[in-house]
């Protein structure tokens, strides 16, 4: 019998990039007219909803479709016949690192530009501070969402298809900047943050499965981290030089240029050679079983751990600022107080990434944990009318404490769950994170109104995280002994993989013993024994 051959990346490219090409005539066309909304100081609020625009809209619909359809492996496809793997050597596992890290940075800065854009939108559409309130609220559901369908797709379509699919939604859901209305900013910022959400979890996953086990957790959480910070940072620069030029719809014109460099670099994405094996030996495993069997603890911990920091990150320091404004009594702008802190961001996850790879998974993060309940009782005790070096300091810890929880959370999730369910675990972990931006803003709004205003909140938001970091403690699991998972056939198939890449990793010895039929692992010395 004829052994089947690998298919391309893509498995129906001419399809992909004519919906490429589509939605980038209908993307072309809205940024036309926000060109020509120049005259009015780039106020489309004024033009209304044309036949063009909505000839556009069509076009981008369709186009996303199209393409979303052409990457997904035709039905009844068989390992033998989905694309091989790419990463077998140390330049395709750096090239993979480069594009899933510019692929999260892009991803982060979807929802970094939400706190840049609210002035000028607010203006624009003449909102009250309680109209602009639903631009995040609406964002961060949409994440929410995106998390959940995200990571169960990496489960059932594979991970490279899951995140071109979340890539072709950032390329159309750009047009966010173009929309006369303020409800058409939320729906297509509510995609936006579908797409966002989307991508981190699969990108975790697929790291997980490609990068040899010795190194691996390392490489993530510092990418995790990097990446946060990077896409923040990049979302604040591209703000402060463009938004007093145009105004607030050039943030999301402007990112445009790097999902289609995004788009580009696709073929250096490989699917998950795990997978790819999975989908042979195992049968599709259902979403619920995160809460069933030996899962049920492991997804309570991560649960508890994700929604603490959503709480203290969408919550508390949500307000922060405004607190801070509201206090002259520190001696510093509230900008520079947390410019500076969110830079500490960088060490933090460099020594994370250290700690989680040398000494403890679980250790590191509960110590992480602990460190952001300091702050925040250190916040409790003196208030923002505290003196400055005790009031820097708690605030950098906080940062600090934050970006290392947060920079942890995505893969150490990846690393304990077994691979049949890893994406949909991911995704669970991110949307549980993300709600706190869903709720958490107004049950912050809601203490500070009580007596003891940010002292209450901070003790109130550091109760979640101490019992998060506790419970990782005494029911945490340990990634190293998940990785030998007795009777699990995909822990078994993750130990297998591990295995396989630890071995491709190692350098080869300058001297080989000659080649032999036996030695290829097939009669005949045929070269690839999967066939």
């Amino acid at each position: 019998m004829t052994p089947a051959e690998p298919t391309a990346l893509i498995p129906r490219p001419l399809m992909f990039w004519t919906g490429v090409a589509l939605t980038c005539a209908g993307v072309g066309q809205h940024v036309w007219m926000f060109v020509d909304s120049a005259s009015m100081d780039y106020h489309m609020a004024m033009m209304g909803t044309s036949w063009t625009m909505w000839a556009a809209m069509v076009a981008i619909v369709v186009g996303v479709l199209i393409s979303g359809f052409s990457v997904v492996q035709p039905p009844g496809t068989g390992p033998a016949a989905a694309p091989s793997p790419a990463v077998t050597s140390e330049a395709d596992r750096r090239r993979l690192i480069g594009v899933l890290s510019f692929a999260l940075m892009v991803d982060q800065m979807k929802p970094a530009t939400l706190a840049f854009i609210q002035p000028g939108m607010r203006t624009e559409f003449h909102l009250s501070a309680s109209g602009i309130a639903w631009l995040p609220t609406v964002a961060l559901s949409g994440t929410v969402v995106g998390s959940l369908l995200g990571g169960r797709a990496a489960d059932r379509i594979g991970r490279r298809a899951t995140i071109l699919i979340a890539s072709l939604l950032f390329l159309g859901t750009t047009v966010c900047g173009a929309m006369p209305t303020f409800g058409g900013v939320l729906v297509m910022c509510a995609l936006m943050g579908m797409a966002a959400g989307g991508m981190l979890p699969v990108v975790y996953a697929l790291m997980t499965e490609s990068l040899p086990p010795g190194r691996r957790a390392a490489v993530m959480v510092l990418q995790a981290g990097l990446t946060t910070t990077g896409g923040y940072m990049a979302a604040a620069g591209l703000a402060a030089v463009l938004i007093p030029l145009t105004g607030w719809r050039i943030a999301w014109f402007a990112q445009l240029p790097l999902v289609l460099i995004l788009i580009g670099l696709n073929r250096w994405i490989p699917e998950s050679a795990a997978f790819t094996a999975q989908r042979a030996r195992t049968r599709r495993v259902p979403a619920s079983t995160l809460f069933k069997h030996s899962h049920r603890v492991k997804t309570l911990v991560v649960s508890g751990y994700a929604l603490a920091w959503g709480l203290v990150y969408w919550g508390f320091i949500t307000f922060l600022p405004s607190q801070l404004e509201s206090s002259h009594h520190h001696g510093m702008s509230a900008a520079t107080l947390l410019f500076l802190s969110s830079l500490l961001s960088i060490p933090t996850c460099v020594v994370a990434a250290w700690l989680y790879m040398r000494w403890s998974a679980k250790g590191t993060m509960v110590a992480y944990a602990a460190l952001t309940v300091a702050a925040l009782l250190v916040l409790s005790l003196v208030g923002v009318d505290g003196g400055r070096p005790v009031l820097l300091t708690a605030v950098m810890l906080l940062f600090a404490g934050t970006a290392g929880v947060i920079a942890l959370i995505g893969p150490y999730t990846a690393e304990i769950y077994p691979l049949a369910i890893r994406g949909t675990a991911g995704g669970w972990a991110a949307a549980v994170g993300k709600s706190g931006g869903a709720f958490g803003p107004p049950l912050v709004a809601l203490i500070l109104s009580l007596p003891g205003g940010m002292r209450t909140a901070a003790v109130l938001i550091a109760l979640p995280m101490a019992l998060a970091g506790t419970a990782v403690a005494l029911r945490g699991s340990d990634p190293r002994a998940h990785a030998a998972g007795a009777g699990d056939p995909t822990s078994e198939l993750d130990a297998e993989l591990d295995a396989l890449m630890h071995d491709a990793a190692a350098p080869a010895k300058e001297t080989a013993a000659p080649r032999t039929p036996e030695a290829e692992g097939a009669p005949g010395g045929d070269p690839d024994p999967a066939r």
